[in-house]
């Protein structure tokens, strides 16, 4: 990459390579370091290798995911053909899961529109095959047995979605130094990582608060939005560091705003309506909205019929039907750098951290004090919608019917 078109000066892409390195996924020496992302990705790509070179690591892998390969196979290949994967991703899959590797996933559209015209049901059938083959690694990543962690990069698309006023070169630019604001890596936010670490120590104190409340379940009131979310008891809630059995602390998330927990699968009721397009499979889902009774999602909408249908496919991809059902539920206040900028970034990754969210489909184990973790969502799938905005309110309700304000006139009030 030249200087002339490299989108961070060299300290600064050094800066956020090792944040993530180091405090995103605790890498120590003789571990390996797995990095996947696509082409327009590479100048982070490259300054992760050597980040992790440098923090000791006995190898760095990088695969490059081309969408378009993931095309060719959905127009063109035979049934067996969808969903299929080799025998050496099968293991390097299981390989990842181990305690001594460690992955780093690159968010940042590049390739819009790739599935375009494939059929929906091929797409739903390659998920779900594909998602079956990534179960238990997608198992011990969600149970936080797996070290991983995703961070953006800015790509032509993206960036042009972001700051379509800006000449593209500078748009790409601008949007790394946003990527640098949100995760405290700048010089008004400390030396080296010390910002980020701050930022997600507070986060953590947050989540322990929430628990000890010992909430029975949260309403959730916004415009278009009024949600009854049932908690299961020893619920937990997370958020900032997260720690493997090994004890090695992550922050799965680069940026992170958000404090979230696995509400109980069969406990929700009521109306939402998302206040982010949703920006999935190179496609821009706008005004997503729909309801639940007694867990199940019931009626799903969006600004276009195919649209909806194509989200409809996919979580409806998950033949138990538990896609229908909540995963997560995740806080987000007025606070939040994302958020404060007033921009929708066309990115799950950072949109997510702008405003309160729901999931649907699998949950997280780790948000039960006990073992079994009853109530959490089994699904093979996991897809977040945002919810949230200025205008929602969050009360929890304790069992002995103790009505907390958590979020209020914008504001964690806890």
């Amino acid at each position: 990459m030249s200087a002339g078109t490299a989108l961070l000066p060299p300290e600064q892409l050094k800066r956020y390579a090792d944040a993530i390195v180091k405090a995103g996924v605790s890498l120590a020496p003789g571990d390996t370091l797995v990095i996947r992302g696509e082409h327009e990705h590479r100048e982070l790509m490259v300054a992760l290798a050597e980040a992790g070179y440098r923090a000791g690591a006995v190898a760095v892998d990088a695969i490059v995911q081309d969408p378009h390969v993931t095309r060719a196979r959905l127009r063109y290949g035979r049934d067996d053909a969808l969903g299929a994967t080799t025998p050496w991703t099968a293991r390097r899959l299981r390989e990842m899961a181990k305690p001594t590797t460690a992955a780093v996933m690159i968010s940042g559209e590049a390739t819009p529109g790739y599935l375009e015209g494939i059929a929906p049901a091929r797409v739903r059938t390659d998920s779900v095959r594909g998602a079956r083959h990534q179960a238990a690694y997608r198992r011990a990543a969600m149970q936080m047995r797996a070290r991983w962690t995703i961070a953006g990069w800015p790509t032509d698309h993206w960036a042009g979605l972001v700051y379509p006023e800006l000449e593209l070169l500078e748009a790409k630019r601008k949007l790394a130094r946003d990527l640098l604001w949100f995760c405290r890596l700048t010089d008004r936010d400390g030396r080296g990582s010390t910002g980020w670490m701050r930022h997600v120590r507070a986060i953590d104190r947050r989540a322990a608060k929430l628990s000890r409340l010992g909430l029975d379940r949260l309403e959730l009131r916004g415009p278009g939005t009024e949600l009854d979310v049932r908690m299961a008891a020893g619920t937990r809630w997370m958020g900032g560091f997260e720690a493997t059995p090994a004890g090695v602390k992550l922050t799965p998330n680069m940026p992170t705003e958000e404090t979230f927990t696995s509400p109980h699968a069969s406990g929700t009721d009521g109306t939402f309506r998302c206040t982010f397009p949703l920006s999935f499979r190179g496609r821009l889902i706008r005004g997503l909205r729909g309801e639940f009774r007694n867990g199940w999602l019931v009626r799903l909408d969006a600004d276009s019929r195919k649209d909806r249908d194509f989200v409809a496919a996919y979580i409806d991809g998950d033949k138990t039907g538990h896609g229908r059902r909540l995963g997560e539920v995740a806080l987000v206040d007025a606070t939040s750098r994302i958020g404060l900028s007033g921009r929708t970034y066309f990115d799950t990754l950072l949109d997510e951290n702008a405003s309160t969210h729901i999931a649907f489909g699998q949950g997280f184990s780790g948000t039960r004090a006990t073992k079994p973790a009853r109530g959490v969502n089994n699904s093979i799938l996991h897809l977040d919608v945002m919810i949230g905005g200025p205008e929602l309110e969050v009360t929890g309700v304790t069992s002995k019917g103790r009505r907390l304000p958590l979020i209020a006139d914008g504001f964690w009030q806890i």
